[in-house]
């Protein structure tokens, strides 16, 4: 079910979201937390997707804010909400609200979206791209628990990650550092079996890629050597190589969803690494709401000046 509400207020959407969820049946008291997702209109359909594929395992109202950019001056000053409100089918396992903010009301849109939370619930605020500089400081990141950007989605990707270095709070999160949940996982249970000492490491991407970047820092945390990055055509990562004594522990992943694993003295084996599709990641995301001190150690590279 939709609804279509123009020019309206964050107490007419509230009336719309309860007067759908009667219409439908449904209560509201199935959702667990509110995601807000800050976008523009070319890449709000993918987002909605993405929130509301993820809203199968984490049932939640979802809130997606489109700034609209004023075309006159006098469309500056004239302040509009639009809305559309969809429950049911139309949106997952929750409810989804699109807000499309005009004029002076796009400054202030934490003061249309806190009405709309759900009360005594975690809020999660998503920009799949146009990130502030500070999350925890933009006034839509400081009602959430957890504030997640994505470094992929930048032109310049390293540069941003030294921005979110600078300005990193309890609760932040990249999606860069979620692509890298398989690979860590693969690398701990390798490192399990080979049981041996690392003397040398190497990540080797493509250029720029920041999930590279954050899996090396988090390496030479974890591992206590310097890694070497090497750049490869790509896609994304594509091998990480642990010297020891007894020979070179690698994860080779060229192309393709299938990793190869070669461990000193024994066969390779061939591993499932496929590249996760955004409403993937989002789920894992939901899945914890406290904030990832691994994620902050990898960002930062906390203890690499300490043992060098």
């Amino acid at each position: 079910m939709k609804i279509d509400l123009t020019d309206t207020t964050a107490s007419k959407i509230n009336k719309a979201l309860v007067q759908g969820r009667r219409a439908i049946g449904t209560p509201a008291v199935g959702m667990v937390l509110t995601m807000v997702i800050v976008t523009d209109e070319e890449n709000a359909y993918d987002s909605v997707k993405a929130a509301e594929d993820a809203s199968r395992e984490h049932p939640s109202r979802t809130l997606v804010v489109i700034k609209r950019h004023a075309r006159t001056p006098r469309d500056r000053t004239r302040s509009r909400l639009d809305a559309e409100v969809r429950v049911g089918s139309e949106a997952g396992t929750g409810e989804t609200v699109i807000l499309r903010t005009f004029g002076e009301v796009s400054e202030h849109a934490d003061s249309v979206v806190l009405p709309l939370l759900l009360p005594d619930a975690p809020v999660v605020v998503w920009w799949p791209v146009d990130a502030p500089e500070n999350p925890a400081k933009d006034p839509l990141g400081a009602l959430a628990q957890r504030r997640i950007t994505d470094m992929y989605a930048v032109e310049h990707p390293l540069d941003t990650l030294e921005t979110r270095v600078r300005s990193y709070a309890p609760g932040d999160t990249d999606l860069a550092w979620t692509r890298l949940t398989p690979w860590r996982s693969m690398l701990a249970a390798a490192l399990d079996q080979a049981r041996t000492k690392i003397i040398s490491a190497a990540v080797e991407s493509e250029a720029e890629n920041p999930s590279a970047e954050l899996l090396a820092r988090w390496l030479e945390v974890r591992l206590r050597v310097p890694v070497q990055r090497v750049v490869t055509p790509g896609p994304v990562v594509t091998a990480v190589r642990l010297g020891t004594d007894n020979g070179e522990i690698l994860i080779d992943r060229p192309e393709g969803p299938l990793a190869t694993l070669t461990l000193p003295g024994q066969p390779p084996r061939t591993l499932a690494l496929k590249v996760r599709a955004t409403s993937e990641l989002i789920a894992e995301e939901l899945r914890r709401l406290d904030a990832d001190e691994m994620y902050a150690i990898a960002l930062r590279g906390d203890g690499i000046k300490e043992n060098s």
